[in-house]
């Protein structure tokens, strides 16, 4: 059965009308195809109406979407011959970051990805995408690898934030993400990070500081949570829609504010309505932005990345 959001009730209810009349058998007097293609318009322009004025908040329930794909879905989808690599080399395997080699498009490269599982079962095991010192460490192991052998680098980010329990902490949370970023600032190979989901806190830029940062157009980015934010701020949790405006989260934020480079359009209704056609539009905004990196040495790579990063925020400045 398909999710539908608290704010797509009207076309959640549209939508089981139209599942009732196709399921029922056509009674005398009635044309079914007729009523149904009725409804079906109506639940049309009602989902293109909802969606064309989306607020931070609703964005952040789409970007958080349980049937929204997710990073297995775009190594599955994109990457022919994927092998993947477990392993930091120094503790343990994290699931919570995928991470391999790959060909993309005929090209080799290296593939990390924060991974929140698909059921009950998976995102479990996956820690619900929120990544221990191991998964930071483990990715700054492949983005080394990657440059060693001259792979471009692939990510693709989904993950409220890294684990913040105790373990963690132990063992070296804030090192493993600032030597992760680290990693990604200093490859000598292009690196090009996608939001596709969640991206949230240091957990999700330890693995998108990349020379170019795609973002789904309902996808979200932002330095804390809008339910932690408000937290923070109004010591109340009910407050998210109002931090979530205020974080300035969503992709056409982040791209006016030059935090972004590109914003890949969705399908109607959310990346989850058509995972196929999504999974096909953010490969082939991958390969445009890989296509004119991949001339580029090691050295003009990360001079032009610490450029980058260092202008944002400039502007404005007195």
């Amino acid at each position: 059965m398909r999710h539908f959001l608290d704010f797509e009730k009207p076309i959640a209810e549209l939508e089981g009308k139209i599942e009732e009349l196709r399921r029922m058998s056509e009674p005398d007097g009635i044309n079914i195809a007729e009523e149904v293609a009725k409804l079906t318009e109506k639940a049309d322009r009602q989902l293109r109406a909802t969606y064309a004025k989306l607020t931070p908040w609703q964005k952040t329930q789409v970007a958080r979407h349980p049937a929204r794909p997710k990073a297995l879905d775009y190594v599955s989808g994109l990457i022919s011959d994927f092998t993947p690599l477990a392993g930091d080399r120094a503790f343990a395997d994290d699931a919570a970051v995928l991470g391999g080699m790959g060909r993309f498009r005929g090209r080799s490269v290296v593939v990390i990805g924060t991974e929140k599982g698909s059921d009950t079962e998976t995102r479990v095991a996956r820690n619900f995408g929120m990544a221990r010192p191991e998964g930071y460490r483990k990715a700054r192991r492949l983005m080394e690898l990657a440059g060693r052998f001259g792979l471009p680098i692939l990510t693709f980010v989904d993950t409220a934030g890294a684990f913040p329990g105790i373990d963690a902490e132990a063992r070296g949370q804030a090192e493993a993400i600032a030597r992760s970023i680290e990693a990604c600032l200093e490859a000598p190979v292009p690196l090009i990070a996608t939001i596709i989901g969640e991206g949230g806190s240091g957990g999700a830029i330890a693995l998108a500081a990349g020379d170019r940062v795609l973002m789904l157009e309902h996808a979200i980015y932002s330095v804390i949570s809008p339910e932690g934010c408000a937290t923070i701020l109004w010591r109340d949790s009910a407050q998210a829609a109002t931090a979530a405006e205020a974080l300035r989260l969503t992709a056409e934020d982040l791209k006016r504010l030059r935090l972004i480079d590109t914003v890949i359009a969705e399908p109607l209704g959310g990346a989850h309505r058509d995972q196929a056609a999504t999974i096909a539009a953010v490969g082939n905004a991958v390969a445009d932005a890989l296509g004119p990196l991949v001339a580029l040495d090691g050295a003009t790579l990360k001079a032009r990345r610490r450029e980058k990063y260092l202008e944002m925020g400039r502007e404005g400045l007195g």
